[in-house]
């Protein structure tokens, strides 16, 4: 288990860095502070006078503050590039793979810790779950 822990991370580690700069770079650009909206951005936003929803959906008009932010252009390619729909459906394999891989690294880390506890105590080096 603890050479399949080592090997496959080093190819995941790259994928997970990679995923969690988009992710990150996804947050900044919608938590982005505002100025307050223009009349214009207001007016902009609302619905034209007499729309009503069709029966069944969910309209959302984007909210004012959303439309003066600068960098909320590129908001839909940072969730691109974090859900790996950029590098087209090898590149959302990659990132599926890179999730399930997040459980085996959990999984994996604990079994070889255990493993590790369960051998200091066999042999009585020093207890506790931390050591140095």
């Amino acid at each position: 288990m603890r050479r399949w822990h080592r090997w496959l991370s080093v190819f995941f580690a790259i994928v997970m860095i990679w995923v969690a700069i988009t992710g990150l770079l996804h947050y900044v650009v919608v938590w982005w502070p505002t100025g307050e909206p223009t009349a214009e951005q207001i007016a902009a936003v609302a619905p034209p006078p007499g729309f009503v929803c069709p029966e069944g959906w969910r309209c959302i008009a984007p909210s004012p503050e959303a439309t003066n932010n600068p960098l909320r252009p590129y908001l839909g390619l940072f969730h691109h590039l974090h859900a790996g729909s950029e590098g087209g459906i090898w590149g959302e394999i990659i990132v599926m793979l890179s999730g399930l891989a997040l459980v085996f690294f959990t999984v994996s880390g604990m079994w070889v810790y255990y493993q590790m506890w369960r051998n200091r105590k066999a042999k009585g080096l020093k207890k506790g779950l931390f050591w140095k």
